[in-house]
């Protein structure tokens, strides 16, 4: 049966919840806000189909790119809908018009993320544009696998290990209808820092939850109630290209609006490296511990299609940047060819160097940050969110003087004064 004794040692994508025969698995939350699964060994049978099923337990071998390419949608208004070159909506489209069915990410009421399916476009519109969290997976696994029995076409999109747990879900079988489609992951932060971010910015956060942490003993660090019914939320665009362009994209946060007159009242905007969530998400302060070694990048999940953004394109290929968003897409199949090449989308070949370059979203080792463990013990100590990464990413000023190596200023004072000046300036800094 499945026990997680080590925490990189699940991706948290319910392959193993989905598979059971006799139900016996629940996910439950950790003090981190991370969902993980629990074995109820009265009503386990021992099967063993948890641990089969599990992409961490069954690696597949490295699945190389059969194509690079750089992509953009020629449908301007799609494009800046999108996170980086709209590729999405043309393929799930495609999908949706042969009669078949699109899985993907959606906000659920409480603003959280979750997979659903489509089968009708105009239900595919809120999985457009990246959502920086973590999606439950439900049962989509299941539903997955039924109509794919049945025939439908089916596109699957999902983080790497999401993938990889469907492919594992499905015991690898290789269904000529289904398009498993990833997406180039920098990570997923914790579900419970992002409900309490929320709950603290924009309504939820009261003295009952105060409360309630403070009673835990530092067990539930970010244990804190969804937003309220009174939230004031009525949209969140992790990537908005409008204001700023692609490679300057925003976190803005829109209104709920009784008419189309105010639908576009705007709570907060900010730049992406400026919003408190997004500052130590990108730090990788408050990651799942499986991504800081991730198993199912690279084409270990044998996805079909892999996208994300092609920021080589500011660097190597400027002439096809627009800022308006140019999409990486690393065709890994000849199925994936097939659904691509079918698509109206504007095309330039590139090679796995480029793409490479300014993208760690192909980084499969990440170095945990060292004060990882202080974020969570200032949660638990009724600092906020905002608090908190302030805390953790502060720089003093000496260090940000002398912290690098090729500094004008350093080389100087160390040219001067040698690595003893250095030190005693340090002290005066400090002080």
């Amino acid at each position: 049966m499945i026990h997680i004794t080590d925490k990189q040692n699940c991706c948290g994508c319910t392959a193993c919840v989905q598979r059971c025969p006799k139900q016996c698995i629940r996910l439950d939350e950790d003090a981190e806000g991370f969902l993980y699964p629990n074995v109820n060994e009265e009503a386990c049978v021992k099967c063993g189909l948890c641990e089969k099923v599990c992409p961490i337990l069954n690696q597949a071998d490295k699945l190389p790119a059969l194509e690079v390419l750089a992509v953009k949608n020629p449908n301007e208004e799609e494009r800046m809908n999108s996170s980086s070159g709209g590729l999405f909506l043309p393929l799930a489209r495609e999908v949706i018009n042969k009669g078949g069915v699109v899985f993907g990410a959606v906000y659920d009421e409480h603003w959280e993320v979750h997979h659903v399916y489509a089968e009708k476009i105009e239900d595919v519109y809120p999985m457009i544009g990246s959502k920086y969290l973590q999606s439950r997976i439900e049962n989509t696994y299941k539903e997955a696998e039924i109509f794919l029995k049945q025939g439908r076409e089916v596109l699957f999109v999902g983080s790497p290990c999401q993938i990889a747990g469907l492919r594992t879900f499905l015991r690898n079988k290789e269904y000529p209808n289904l398009l498993a489609v990833d997406f180039l992951c920098h990570g997923v932060p914790s579900p419970g820092v992002w409900r309490r971010y929320l709950a603290e910015t924009y309504g939820g956060y009261d003295a009952e939850d105060q409360n309630r942490l403070q009673a835990t003993d530092g067990k539930n660090t970010v244990l804190l109630s969804s937003l309220n019914a009174k939230s004031p939320i009525g949209d969140i665009k992790f990537r908005e290209k409008e204001e700023d362009g692609w490679k300057k994209f925003r976190f803005v946060v829109r209104k709920k609006s009784a008419s189309k007159a105010d639908q576009n009242s705007v709570l907060s905007s900010d730049i992406h490296y400026n919003n408190p969530f997004m500052r130590g998400f990108l730090s990788d302060i408050y990651l799942r511990p499986s991504c800081y070694e991730c198993k199912c990048k690279n084409g270990v999940n044998h996805s079909d299609l892999t996208i994300g953004d092609y920021w080589a394109a500011r660097v190597t290929d400027q002439d096809f940047d627009d800022d308006k968003g140019v999409g990486l897409v690393l065709v890994n199949t000849s199925k994936g060819k097939k659904y691509f090449d079918g698509l109206n989308m504007t095309v330039r070949n590139s090679t796995l160097d480029k793409a490479h370059l300014c993208n760690g979203g192909f980084n499969e080792h990440t170095k945990t940050h060292p004060k990882r463990l202080l974020f969570f013990t200032l949660l638990n100590e009724g600092k906020t969110i905002e608090e908190a990464v302030n805390k953790c990413l502060f720089v003093p000023v000496y260090r940000r003087i002398f912290q690098k190596q090729k500094s004008p200023v350093k080389s100087f004072v160390k040219r001067v004064l040698g690595d003893s000046g250095i030190k005693v300036i340090k002290k005066i800094l400090v002080k």
